[in-house]
């Protein structure tokens, strides 16, 4: 899904990644009902600033890498649930799932990479890559959500 941007505000697109947002985000957190704005204030504060900081870096330099994030987020999901198995590498002897033939097209996978580095250095071993990714998503989708309304 990609996210097309013209003067004066955004294609319905826009508001079809919001509407997928919204209803993996509830299904993810129907499965889990953990993961909340807020989880990880006690045990690693920074997590969701460092994930706004590095999201809004990334599509500001890309605005294509919002869409991006929100589908590698979706396909993550959509068949075992959100566990971060769409960022594992595949081995010699193993074709991971971000090889497989609907995936290859995906991006974002080194602005997940750089957001797990800064929260690793922030709280090691607290933050799934799971959340992570759908935090991501998130603000990816507000990011441009609040462009689309600057318009």
């Amino acid at each position: 899904m990609e996210v097309q941007m013209r003067r004066g505000g955004a294609t319905c697109l826009v508001q079809v990644a919001a509407v997928v947002s919204y209803v993996v985000l509830m299904a993810s957190a129907g499965v889990r009902a953990q993961l909340r704005v807020g989880f990880y204030d006690s045990s690693c504060p920074a997590a969701e600033i460092i994930v706004q900081q590095e999201v809004s870096k990334a599509v500001s330099a890309n605005p294509g890498l919002a869409a991006g994030l929100l589908r590698l987020h979706f396909h993550d999901c959509f068949v075992g649930g959100c566990e971060a198995s769409v960022l594992v590498d595949s081995t010699k002897g193993n074709t991971a799932e971000k090889d497989a033939g609907p995936n290859t097209s995906l991006r974002g996978f080194e602005v997940i990479d750089r957001i797990k580095a800064r929260v690793e250095q922030a709280c090691f071993g607290v933050v799934s890559c799971a959340d992570i990714l759908a935090f991501a998503a998130r603000d990816s989708v507000a990011l441009v959500r609040a462009k689309q309304s600057h318009h």
